[in-house]
């Protein structure tokens, strides 16, 4: 029988077990996941002590302890040192945000896809390499590394971010999600922490789910990740590397300032973080700033993708490495790809030889501006602040609003966008936010129609 009487006491998850079946912990994680997924065990609730909540159930404290575990691996639970246990920001979120067939009156402006207009100058190089002698060779196996070709067109890519290294130091992936999956695996185990900003890219939360890493949100100061935020994290919850994305930040649109960047390289330095650096939305800034592996290169993996700013079908990344962690990525890439594309990595390394890159990026900056203006008119004291270059912005909601529910009242009115919830990481209640692509929609109309129908709602 249970030690205390808890018919009065304020508990925040108080289940019944009288119809459960099967072993007890399976039964009772079931029955967690489903209370959270449903909403009844909302987003930043702290769930009973596990001592607690054993002496309700008079069960063993092993057993509750198994069913919090189970379910903090589902990513449904978040553990914070010292301050107990709290049903995960993003626990009922879809974690899959991708473009795909659906409702053709639905106007996407959730997944990020860049408009394709650029693809006819990939589809003219592609096309101009399929006439060559040695054509045939594109449809074989390739170097997992990339040859030295296109890793030298992988130095000249990373030179526009004002990165310069050698090819030694550089391997291709397919795609910039290929590349961090590998850095991942590669340099992290089973139950690392990895720390991140409080809301992040989607894809690499599934990703660090996927190899059991855990992700611990570090304190931020107007979007700014801090110095004491990392040194709190690296004490507290023992984290062993960073996650970030400096420029156009993935939900906020934020661009770090180049003091928070010297201030990562810095504390990585001292505090020998590995620090994994999307750099996949540098170049659409008008004057790119310096990625943070400038600062402290041998703490840096870096990675850039020509998806965002050229074409999203051509999946190649180019990831600069230290020394120290080459033949680690080069074997879990291996591991992963055999070898990466070579067709799809000659196709970019003839774009960037020729310098048509640049003209395909000048392109996609003025398109996106023009986009940009038409968001701005449009959703004036909803949408926040961003460069006229972001291919994504942040809005501010309303505060009967959350995340969550607007995104489910979008959708009612044709327009496909994205919850705050989906990006949260840690346990803090999310924010009244979502976000919407810029460059999604086919059509400058398009877009203007689903703006409008978002200004409805929020007004």
């Amino acid at each position: 029988m249970p030690v205390n009487s808890f018919e009065h006491y304020p508990m925040s998850w108080k289940p019944d077990l009288s119809r459960l079946k099967g072993p007890k912990y399976i039964a009772l994680a079931k029955l967690l996941e489903d209370d959270i997924k449903s909403g009844k065990l909302k987003a930043g609730t702290k769930l009973p002590p596990q001592r607690e909540l054993a002496d309700f159930l008079d069960l063993n404290l092993s057993t509750i302890s198994k069913v919090y575990k189970l379910c903090g691996q589902k990513g449904l639970l978040s553990a914070s040192v010292g301050n107990g246990t709290y049903v995960s920001s993003d626990a009922a979120a879809e974690p899959i945000l991708l473009c795909g067939n659906k409702d053709s009156r639905m106007i996407e402006m959730g997944a990020i896809v860049p408009f394709v207009t650029s693809n006819l100058k990939v589809k003219q190089y592609t096309e101009r390499l399929m006439k060559k002698p040695d054509a045939l060779q594109l449809f074989s196996y390739g170097m997992p590394e990339g040859t030295k070709r296109q890793r030298s067109a992988g130095v000249t890519w990373l030179q526009k971010s004002g990165f310069h290294t050698d090819r030694e130091h550089i391997v291709l992936a397919a795609g910039g999600q290929n590349a961090l999956m590998a850095a991942l695996g590669a340099f992290f185990d089973t139950n690392d922490k990895i720390g991140t900003e409080p809301m992040t890219y989607p894809g690499v939360k599934t990703a660090a789910k996927l190899f059991g890493i855990h992700l611990i949100p570090v304190q931020s100061n107007n979007h700014e990740i801090t110095e004491e935020g990392i040194r709190y994290a690296v004490r507290n919850e023992n984290i062993k590397g960073l996650y970030v994305i400096p420029d156009y930040q993935n939900p906020t649109a934020h661009i770090m300032s180049v003091e928070s960047r010297k201030i990562v390289a810095k504390v990585a330095r001292e505090e020998n973080l590995l620090v994994i650096e999307d750099g996949i939305n540098n170049l659409l800034e008008e004057n790119p700033l310096q990625p943070i592996a400038s600062f402290a290169p041998e703490q840096v993996v870096y990675i850039s993708s020509l998806s965002k700013t050229v074409s999203p079908g051509l999946r190649t990344a180019f990831i600069y490495v230290p020394d120290r962690f080459y033949e680690k990525l080069v074997a879990a890439l291996y591991s992963m790809n055999i070898s990466i594309s070579p067709l799809l990595a000659t196709v970019s390394a003839a774009l960037i030889e020729d310098g048509a890159v640049d003209e395909i990026i000048a392109e996609r900056k003025q398109g996106i501006m023009e986009r940009n203006r038409i968001v701005n008119k449009q959703l004036d004291g909803f949408v926040m602040p961003a460069e006229l270059t972001a291919p994504l912005r942040s809005i501010q909601l309303p505060s009967y609003f959350t995340g969550k529910s607007f995104e489910i009242c979008a959708k009612q009115a044709g327009v496909e966008v994205y919850g705050a919830e989906r990006f949260s990481v840690g346990n803090r209640i999310p924010e009244k936010t979502a976000r919407i692509s810029v460059t999604t929609p086919p059509t400058l109309e398009i877009l203007e129609d689903g703006v409008k129908r978002l200004k409805s709602l929020l007004q």
